[in-house]
This record gives structure tokens, C-alpha cells and sequence, in this order.
């Protein structure tokens, strides 16, 4: 089995950017620079024939060019526990139309359609629930609210493969699409 998601990554400039403000909330596991990106779709677990089905169908995407920046920091939480701190990113209106393109390849070839709402964001740490640290997330937050970048233009679309292990995440690029 193969758990793919398809992402953009931010260049080198905005990766070291967001990795100078990786501190300050204990028990925190901050993404380390191959790990952050942009996704656009999780795909989740598929058979090697899918996989190859996948990666032709995300190639006739055609994903055209994006100028983004990095505006603010969040936080998912589940049952009103921090589970995960982001940066955004916005403008939203070009990563909700390659988001839309991306998800109807994906259902072309079988899959299902993305049942989420679709927030762009970049992951910039997990912390496990009985981490009970909401304080110093919330301070975190308060402190990096006014997070931005210049604007920057993914220069390619990328298929990642995901292997989980004890250390966490490992993406592996599959297959890479030039943004025009």
C-alpha cells in the first residue's frame, strides 16, 4: 500500500522562515524542512495500479501559477486539544481552484471526493494530546499572529508518498508537474 497526498512546497526562503519560529511550545514536534508543505489533496492509503492511475491522472491537472504568501499562524485541535500548529497562507482563491482540480483527477480515477473543507495551510508541528500545553499554544499564537512573507510561486506540483515510523513522517516525492 502507498499513502499518497499531493502538495506544493514553498521555496527554500519561506521553509527557513518558518523554521526560525519553531520554539516555544513544549512537547511540540516541529516539521522538519522536508516535511513542510502546502497540501492540496490527501489521497491516503491505494494499491500500486491506483498509484500509477493517480500519478497519470495528475499529470493532465495543468496547475497554472500561484502567487501566495504566508499571513498568520492556527491551530487544529480535536476535542479542544492542540493537535496541530500552522501557518497560513493566502490568498485562497487559486489553491481552492487547483484543490477542485486536483480532487476531480482523483474522482476520475476512483477515489472518492475530499469530504473536508479545504484550508490552506503549511504544518508546522504536531503535539500529542496529553501534551497540555494550551497555554503556551495560545501565547505562540498571540506571538506569530502577524506572520507574512513576500509572495512566492510554487514552481511545481508534487505527488508525496508518506511513510509513517517512530520518528514521524517521511514524504517521498513520487512525481513532480511544473507549475506554468
Amino acid at each position: 500500500m502507498h499513502r499518497l497526498f499531493v502538495a506544493l512546497r514553498p521555496p527554500a526562503a519561506v521553509r527557513a522562515a518558518l523554521r526560525g519560529i519553531m520554539a516555544g511550545v513544549p512537547h511540540a514536534r516541529w516539521q522538519d524542512d522536508d516535511q513542510l508543505h502546502l497540501t492540496l489533496r490527501f489521497i491516503g492509503e491505494v494499491e500500486r495500479p491506483q498509484a500509477e492511475d493517480i500519478a497519470a491522472a495528475l499529470g493532465h491537472v495543468g496547475p497554472e501559477s500561484i502567487a501566495i504568501a504566508l499571513n498568520g499562524v492556527g491551530r487544529f485541535d480535536k476535542s479542544g486539544r492542540t493537535d496541530a500548529i500552522w501557518a497560513g497562507v493566502s490568498p485562497h482563491d487559486a489553491l481552492h481552484r487547483l484543490h477542485k482540480k486536483v480532487d476531480r483527477a482523483l474522482q476520475a480515477v476512483g477515489l472518492p471526493p475530499e469530504g473536508r473543507a479545504y484550508l490552506p495551510h503549511i504544518t508546522i508541528a504536531r503535539l500529542p494530546r496529553s501534551a497540555g500545553v494550551e497555554a503556551q499554544v495560545d501565547r505562540y499564537l498571540a506571538d506569530h499572529a502577524a506572520l507574512t512573507s513576500t509572495p512566492f510561486a510554487p514552481s511545481q506540483m508534487t505527488l508525496f508518498e508518506s511513510r509513517l515510523g517512530r520518528d514521524g513522517a517521511l514524504y517521498e516525492p513520487i512525481e513532480r508537474w511544473p507549475i506554468a
